[in-house]
């Protein structure tokens, strides 16, 4: 017995001394484009104790304590929904919840006043090590997947349980994770549920590696997250803010990268002579590109109009409400109140090769919804919405023109469209609740509310 443990705890340094390697070897690799990052782009200059050393706040309550890891904005926004309910069905619970990104922790921060926020530790042995000890979770929750193996590991090893919520695999990320299966495959059995946001994401953990009785399927998350009121105080509070006009046709870009914006800019000067009601509300993806995308519509000629210049509350007649100017949304955390604004929806990121972004928001609105044909990461919204009849592929950015040409010729088209994409949505919801069931099961029974 004692030699099957001195081979096991072996293994496990021999494992944390070859990772902690190829990251130091990654970093230092990397290094220059971090340096640049830092000096010209301001990023990665928060949080080098939380990441380097796992100096994370110290656990001060009895209580019991979860621990959510959300990568970025979408994660963080996706326990809006989660957090209220577990509250309400257990006595004397605190939250604590790990980024990655600086986005994140500003969102979290505001979102979740009551909650501990910090960054996750780099997954280097002695930062989640110590992360792990000063937190001392009940309960480990990675929100959607990232699987880090010293983060699973140490918490296997402290014997904290382990859960993924709303867990989604892209045919890439599968594809990839295959690659390394015996890993991948050893870090997924220490988790104790696994849900997932469909059949064919749970069945893809099961690929890689987890067991029955670990996955379940919850569905996903953000069909209870939209809001299909297109008068809910924070859209009408853009409405004003923005100066927008009810015969005017709103089209939103949102969730967009590198070039989008650019052919959005160009499908709205083409259009925008024939169809003056038209307007362009432009969302970029990361904060770090709103000064880019700004300069991009002056160098155009275009009127500008940034969410950031407007004062609260709004005057009585906004900056350039009269002017056709293109609104650029350059705060964080709005995206989801400004697509109740739109009528024409293109969402980003399926134009480029990052896997589209969440396109169940301005459904749920009713908006007539537009991507492009790099959608992975969202599959099965896709099928929901193309089996609807209720989005329409942009193969490329010069067909932008025409499809929204189409729209502003038949507003019925809008009208239609938009009502079943709405239709497809209503149904898919109660994941919420399913997922704090899950969650429960996993917390200290001697502290659970009955």
């Amino acid at each position: 017995m004692r030699l099957n443990l001195t081979r096991h705890g072996g293994r496990a340094i021999l494992f944390s001394l070859l990772t902690n390697t190829i990251y130091l070897l990654l970093i230092t690799a990397a290094s220059p484009i971090i340096a640049y990052r830092m000096i010209v782009q301001g990023k990665y200059r928060q949080g080098w104790s939380h990441k380097f050393l796992g100096l994370l706040p110290v656990r001060q309550t009895e209580g019991t304590t979860i621990w959510f890891h959300a990568v970025s904005v979408g994660e963080v926004l996706l326990l809006q929904s989660i957090l209220p309910k577990l509250h309400e069905q257990h006595d004397n619970l605190k939250i604590v919840i790990s980024t990655t990104t600086h986005t994140g922790q500003v969102v979290a921060k505001d979102k979740y006043p009551d909650c501990t926020i910090c960054y996750c530790p780099l997954d280097f042995s002695w930062a989640v090590k110590n992360g792990l000890r000063r937190v001392k979770p009940d309960l480990l929750v990675l929100v959607e997947l990232e699987l880090w193996p010293n983060l699973i590991r140490e918490a296997d090893r402290q014997r904290i349980p382990l859960a993924i919520i709303n867990g989604r695999l892209s045919e890439n990320s599968f594809h990839g994770y295959q690659r390394i299966r015996p890993v991948t495959s050893s870090l997924l059995q220490k988790f104790h549920s696994i849900s997932a946001q469909s059949e064919s994401y749970a069945d893809r953990f099961q690929k890689l590696g987890a067991g029955s009785a670990q996955v379940n399927v919850t569905g996903s998350v953000k069909f209870d997250q939209v809001t299909t009121d297109r008068q809910n105080p924070q859209t009408e509070k853009l409405r004003l803010l923005l100066g927008l006009k009810d015969h005017e046709t709103i089209l939103i870009a949102g969730s967009t990268q590198a070039p989008e914006e650019d052919y959005a800019l160009q499908a709205y000067e083409s259009l925008k002579a024939t169809f003056p009601h038209l307007r362009l509300i432009l969302v970029p993806r990361h904060k770090e590109r709103f000064e880019e995308v700004a300069r991009l519509i002056t160098r155009k000629n275009a009127p500008l109009l940034r969410r950031s210049s407007l004062l609260e509350p709004p005057q009585s007649k906004p900056p350039s409400a009269d002017e056709k100017s293109v609104i650029l949304l350059d705060t964080l955390g709005e995206l989801g109140a400004c697509w109740g604004l739109a009528d024409i929806a293109y969402v980003g990121g399926s134009l480029t090769n990052r896997g589209g972004q969440n396109m169940i928001e301005p459904a749920a609105y009713g908006a007539a919804i537009t991507f492009g044909p790099n959608t992975g990461n969202f599959r099965d919204a896709v099928l929901l919405l193309k089996d609807a009849d209720a989005a329409i592929v942009i193969p490329d950015g010069e067909q932008m023109i025409p499809v929204f040409k189409r729209f502003l010729e038949d507003p019925d088209l809008i009208r239609d469209m938009g009502k079943r994409a709405r239709q497809a949505v209503l149904p898919q919801q109660g994941a919420t609740q399913r997922t704090v069931e899950t969650l429960l099961t996993l917390l200290p029974q001697s502290t659970e509310s009955l």
